[in-house]
């Protein structure tokens, strides 16, 4: 307890790490797990259902751990779980889920920026980052190593792939598929995200081969999103970057973003 200002409340039945630092005016409510390394700063509330893994900083002022903001919400219990060294900044707010889900989910080493809202029974990925003012509604999902920029808001139940890249002050309204880019307003599919996809490991012959599936899906005169999928089940040989955009497309529920659109605004899908 060495580690814990006096000036904070901490609820005497949380279960806190030994080693976790509590800096002065956090609330630390009962139904609380805290793993080894975190730090809690000044001012952050950490709620009932909260359970967090170890190297966490959570900065002063972010709420975790809230009832959500749902009217459907009847009391029943759910939990956020959060997983190795999360980062969630200044201000961020983090509902619990409901019972469509249960919980709310953050993956390992995942960042969220200043004023991040996360609602109820979002799931996010490992290694993902959400820069400032990010606001999700519910029931979002969100592949591991996707960034998402400042000032995005994204529509409940919309689901975001791996690795993908939204620009910043875009409005998600459409589901995402993997691998890509998405910018522009509607929403347009904007090439695929080979930097970002270089700089974890992908080989150039695997950033061809997704290149082309994009091409056959957004890009082709002629052939819309089912025809495209029929394209890429005759023309392409099994493998896992296949398999994963063929299953994102097949289990979207609110269907895909637009596609490529030319700038004089002459051709879209």
């Amino acid at each position: 307890m060495s580690n814990h200002h006096p000036l904070s409340f901490i609820h005497p039945e949380a279960k806190i790490a030994d080693d976790v630092v509590i800096e002065p005016f956090v609330t630390v409510h009962k139904d609380v797990v805290i793993g080894e390394g975190s730090w809690i700063g000044s001012h952050a509330c950490i709620m009932d259902g909260v359970r967090m893994g170890k190297g966490c900083k959570i900065f002063p002022g972010a709420v975790v751990g809230a009832v959500p903001q749902d009217m459907k919400f009847d009391g029943e219990y759910s939990t956020v779980e959060i997983g190795n060294r999360v980062i969630i900044r200044e201000y961020c707010t983090l509902n619990r889920g409901t019972k469509a889900a249960q919980r709310t989910v953050i993956g390992d080493n995942s960042l969220l920026m200043a004023y991040v809202h996360v609602a109820h029974d979002c799931m996010i990925g490992r290694n993902c980052i959400l820069a400032n003012n990010v606001n999700l509604a519910g029931h979002i999902e969100i592949g591991d190593y996707s960034v998402l920029g400042g000032l995005t808001a994204v529509h409940q139940f919309v689901k975001i792939g791996e690795h993908v890249m939204v620009g910043g002050g875009s409005l998600v309204r459409k589901d995402v598929p993997p691998f890509v880019k998405a910018a522009r307003e509607p929403l347009s599919y904007a090439g695929v995200n080979s930097i970002g996809l270089k700089r974890r490991g992908f080989t150039q012959e695997v950033i061809h081969e997704i290149q082309e599936i994009y091409r056959l899906l957004y890009v082709r005169e002629g052939v819309n999103i089912s025809q495209g999928v029929r394209l890429i089940q005759q023309d392409f040989e099994h493998s896992e970057v296949r398999t994963t955009i063929l299953n994102f497309i097949e289990n979207s529920s609110r269907g895909l973003m637009r596609g490529f659109k030319h700038l004089n605004g002459n051709r879209t899908k």
